[in-house]
């Protein structure tokens, strides 16, 4: 195993430094750092700089994820996309990124969370239609993709869940919103781009 793992550490050292494969990358620069750790048995420092490597890869993934989130419907507005990436130390990690779309008094949320160990739990009971039906919610084909959507008529709210590629959970909440504006934001996800990312 240790063999496999200094092998491994000679060939990232190896893609590592070469100049016309890569500028300079702090994440690249990191892992160096950990490999030469590594090498010297330094074991913490190693882990310590890995981690904070994939924290860093986690943060950058989660800023290209912004862009997937859509644009605002005509007559909408909307507040600037917002990215998080958790450590596995929280919640087992992942990352989510966030935009609120408002049309007064209507105000959507869209959420895209992704890279989640929970993510799993979630996936098998959206893709189970017992679970969807018990919960109120009504399983429904949007844009290409299976939904739960669960609106309250009386109280103007409601909620669309997608899971994409097993991988990434898209959830729209809508207050004060019509239930055709909430299944209009729900389409407008791309989630071609998405299941690319």
């Amino acid at each position: 195993m240790k063999k496999f793992v200094v092998g491994l550490a000679a060939g990232l050292a190896l893609i590592l430094h070469s100049p016309s494969l890569f500028a300079e990358d702090e994440v690249l620069t990191i892992i160096e750092q950990a490999v030469s750790q590594y090498k010297n048995n330094d074991l913490a420092g190693a882990t310590s700089n890995l981690e904070y490597a994939s924290q860093l890869i986690r943060q950058k993934k989660s800023e290209a994820m912004k862009s997937l989130l859509p644009e605002p419907l005509a007559g909408w507005e909307a507040e600037p996309a917002t990215a998080q990436a958790l450590g596995a130390a929280v919640f087992g990690g992942g990352i989510t990124v966030s935009r609120s779309y408002s049309k007064k008094p209507a105000v959507i949320t869209i959420d895209i969370v992704s890279d989640s160990p929970l993510l799993q739990s979630l996936v098998m009971m959206i893709n189970n239609p017992m679970i969807a039906g018990a919960s109120g919610g009504k399983l429904e084909n949007v844009n290409g993709q299976r939904a739960i959507v669960q609106y309250d008529e009386a109280a103007r709210k409601g909620e669309v869940n997608i899971v994409v590629e097993n991988r990434f959970m898209v959830t729209l909440k809508g207050k004060n919103a019509e239930r055709s504006q909430l299944i209009s934001y729900a389409a407008a996800v791309d989630y071609a781009s998405l299941a690319e990312h």
